[in-house]
């Protein structure tokens, strides 16, 4: 749309607001399923969410034209029905990853997918302005690219599996790589993920049922100090908090309490704040302020996600 917006504007007479509106609209909708798609992904499989959400976001990019052509309102309710399907991309992405990928490889792997997205900018940026130069117009924009998300959507449900234990093409020793710290049975195997969260609670606990406990003893000590009594008994009250903490009920109370979330919450709030202007209005700014050509300034905007791509990856 960033690319699409400066000929559907010569072709409406958008105004820079009504430019803004349109590009805007998107995130209203984007914003809803982001929670309500990783949920559902967890429940029915990330196959079926993703398979779902792109043929659903293709077919709205396919409508893109047509509501465009009918009314200002009709274009704007099209994209907030594109951004409700597309929120549920990434979210039912983790739930794969989650899932395909062993333990180890999981940030290796997540890396490389929010990276091909940059990528995706680079590659489409210029083939949009290359078709929207074209013949056929900034129809041909929308046209394109929305059959190649229905045809993607039609393969990834023939052929893609939520879970690798139900794909018959992989291989046991495949499938014993990803699933060797998996095990939902053994929570003591793959404990490290709710240590930190659990262990304060669990010395709380210890400190209180032994009166003898030196109370400015570290935590390392506390817990694996071998020989102790306290120690082993933190040792199995840890073991137990973890198993309780690990599969069915989210301690989102825990989760919003540390500081490391926060952290992290309001990093990404500024990095996509950032991110989403230079991604909506660089196009625009480059065609108003350095006059560049039609055909030219979407291989220029697209540079500036050459940077994020590596950053990234």
């Amino acid at each position: 749309m960033p690319i699409a917006i400066v000929y559907m504007t010569l072709d409406f007479g958008y105004t820079s607001t009504i430019q803004g509106g349109i590009l805007s609209s998107f995130f209203f909708g984007y914003l809803t399923t982001q929670v309500l798609s990783g949920a559902l992904a967890d429940k029915y499989g990330g196959k079926l969410v993703l398979g779902t959400a792109a043929a659903l976001w293709s077919l709205f990019t396919l409508l893109t034209p047509i509501s465009a052509k009918v009314g200002l309102g009709y274009l704007i309710l099209c994209r907030v029905l594109l951004g409700i399907s597309e929120g549920a991309c990434f979210p039912s992405i983790n739930s794969v990853v989650a899932a395909w990928f062993p333990t180890e490889e999981i940030s290796k792997a997540a890396s490389a997918i929010l990276s091909s997205a940059y990528l995706g900018i680079v590659i489409a940026w210029p083939i949009s302005t290359w078709l929207g130069s074209g013949p056929f117009g900034w129809p041909s924009i929308f046209w394109t690219f929305g059959l190649v998300g229905l045809v993607w959507s039609i393969l990834w449900q023939i052929y893609a599996k939520s879970n690798p234990n139900e794909y018959l093409g992989i291989s046991q020793e495949e499938l014993d790589l990803i699933l060797k710290n998996k095990q939902k049975n053994k929570p003591n195997e793959n404990l490290s993920y709710h240590r930190i969260e659990s262990s304060e609670l669990v010395v709380d606990s210890a400190i209180n049922e032994n009166n003898n406990v030196n109370p400015n003893a570290s935590l390392t000590n506390l817990v694996s100090e071998e020989g102790n009594e306290l120690g082993f008994e933190t040792d199995s009250l840890l073991q137990k908090n973890l198993t309780l903490s690990n599969p069915k009920e989210i301690p989102w109370k825990l989760i919003l309490s540390r500081h490391e979330v926060w952290a992290i919450l309001i990093g990404q709030f500024c990095n996509a704040f950032g991110n989403f202007i230079l991604l909506n209005w660089l196009p625009i700014y480059f065609l108003d302020h350095f006059k560049l050509n039609l055909k030219d300034f979407g291989y220029y905007s697209s540079k500036n996600s050459f940077p994020q791509y590596y950053d990234y990856l």
